[in-house]
């Protein structure tokens, strides 16, 4: 099934033993394109804090009942390692996080979840990995990356408008391009493949592609958020 980050913003977070919160924001990396954290607003229960919860424990979806399925207990999340909401994430906290789960650490492999090529992992060992060179994930906000000018090959076409993402597995599937300031009216939607570069110093995001390229690019509708079998038709970068 596929999201609009948007759309789950605000979502209802039920533990095992009760509700924890809503849906905040996510947080994803530049070079998978993938959710790694889901950031709950935890309201009263526990001010102050940042908490952080990873796809690893997120159950399903309901969107009849706006609410999403956290594998957790309140008592979990609430001795869950803490962090500051004014620093970023840190790798010391992310290792300190993973293993106060018990979860495999996605950086720790040559997959998109580490040392497994799919979220829902059982039958292949970290020890089979352990010679890959690691990678440093780049974790940014979707909150932040909402309205970063998007760059074509040819000049600026409009800006990030949003996220779709497939909540089985939490990679981004596509970018919504609002081209308002090109081509008035318009969302449209770019594959994360198609993503040269994102320079977090000017807030824009590079497209590997013209700007008459991506006019040919699938245009966004509700419609499109359906359980579907494929990927919608993208463009490649030779176009």
């Amino acid at each position: 099934m596929l999201n609009k980050i948007k759309t789950l913003k605000g979502y209802r977070l039920d533990g095992l033993d009760g509700e924890i919160g809503k849906v905040k924001e996510f947080y994803f990396d530049d070079k998978y394109w993938t959710i790694r954290y889901l950031v709950a607003d935890t309201g009263n229960w526990l001010p102050g804090r940042k908490v952080l919860i990873s796809p690893y424990a997120l159950r399903a979806v309901n969107k009849k009942e706006q609410n999403i399925a956290i594998n957790l207990t309140k008592k979990q999340i609430e001795d869950s390692p803490p962090l500051d909401s004014d620093k970023p994430i840190s790798r010391q906290f992310e290792e300190y996080y993973y293993g106060n789960y018990g979860w495999p650490m996605y950086w720790d492999g040559p997959y998109e979840w580490g040392p497994y090529p799919y979220l829902a992992h059982n039958h292949k060992t970290l020890k089979e990995y352990q010679a890959e060179k690691k990678w440093e994930p780049h974790l940014r906000s979707t909150n932040a990356v909402s309205g970063y000018h998007v760059q074509a090959s040819d000049g600026e076409i409009g800006n990030v408008e949003d996220f779709i993402v497939d909540n089985e597995t939490w990679a981004i599937r596509y970018i919504i391009i609002n081209t308002r300031n090109w081509w008035p009216g318009k969302e449209v939607l770019v594959s994360p493949k198609l993503i040269e570069r994102v320079s977090w110093d000017e807030s824009k995001v590079f497209v590997n592609l013209s700007r008459d390229a991506i006019k040919q690019s699938p245009e966004y509708a509700e419609s499109l958020l359906v359980e579907v079998k494929s990927d919608i038709p993208v463009l490649h970068s030779g176009l």
